[in-house]
């Protein structure tokens, strides 16, 4: 007798990333919102950050659902040499969007997954992301909406903040918080087979 198909976790407490996931057809059985710091280590480089967090994201979910396939996921921004997190407040909005205006930045975007077997992959990957100029009322107005919050870099690329969007060079979910075409050849990888029947 076959037994049961491994679960799929998603190790994550971004609805977001779940949104995602649905539009390819990857339903996950768990979602788990796993608690770490965040806070980047000295000298730690935007990249090894995500890569870090989203296996410390994957690890806990594994802990938590053994012998079944975890997705763990981290997104950040990087500008000038800094790396933006999400804003704590309005005020660290205000000083992160004007941090942005007029310039280039990185959306990167750390992914892990775990295979029952308790194997690992991990993948970075970067989008470069060029805002238009922001003056004081477009600033002030986009601090005075809700959907900055929660979101690396604060702002939503699919949401208002896409007005903002000069260009963008690369996958655009990666800016949402995942980038779908790495997570699913990683599954696949992986042996993962659910989505093939769904799609």
């Amino acid at each position: 007798m076959v037994g049961p198909s491994p679960k799929l976790v998603l190790s994550s407490a971004s609805k977001r990333r779940l949104e995602l996931l649905s539009q390819v057809q990857i339903f996950p059985d768990e979602v788990f919102a796993p608690k770490i710091d965040e806070t980047p280590q000295a000298n730690e480089t935007a990249r090894q950050l995500v890569t870090r967090l989203s296996v410390l994201k994957a690890g806990q979910g594994v802990k938590k659902f053994p012998g079944s396939f975890v997705i763990g996921a981290d997104t950040v921004i990087a500008v000038g040499g800094r790396v933006l997190g999400k804003a704590k407040n309005k005020e660290e909005e205000r000083e992160y969007l004007a941090k942005l205006s007029g310039r280039r930045h990185r959306a990167i975007s750390g992914i892990a997954i775990f295979n029952p077997e308790g194997e690992s992959r991990t993948k970075v990957v970067e989008t470069k992301v060029t805002f238009k100029r922001l003056n004081k009322l477009e600033i002030e107005s986009y601090v005075e909406m809700d959907e900055w919050r929660d979101a690396a870099g604060g702002y939503a690329i699919q949401g208002y903040a896409a007005c903002f969007v000069r260009q963008i060079n690369g996958t655009y979910h990666n800016v949402v918080g995942l980038p779908l075409l790495e997570v699913v050849n990683l599954l696949q990888g992986m042996g993962y087979r659910k989505m093939d029947a769904k799609t």
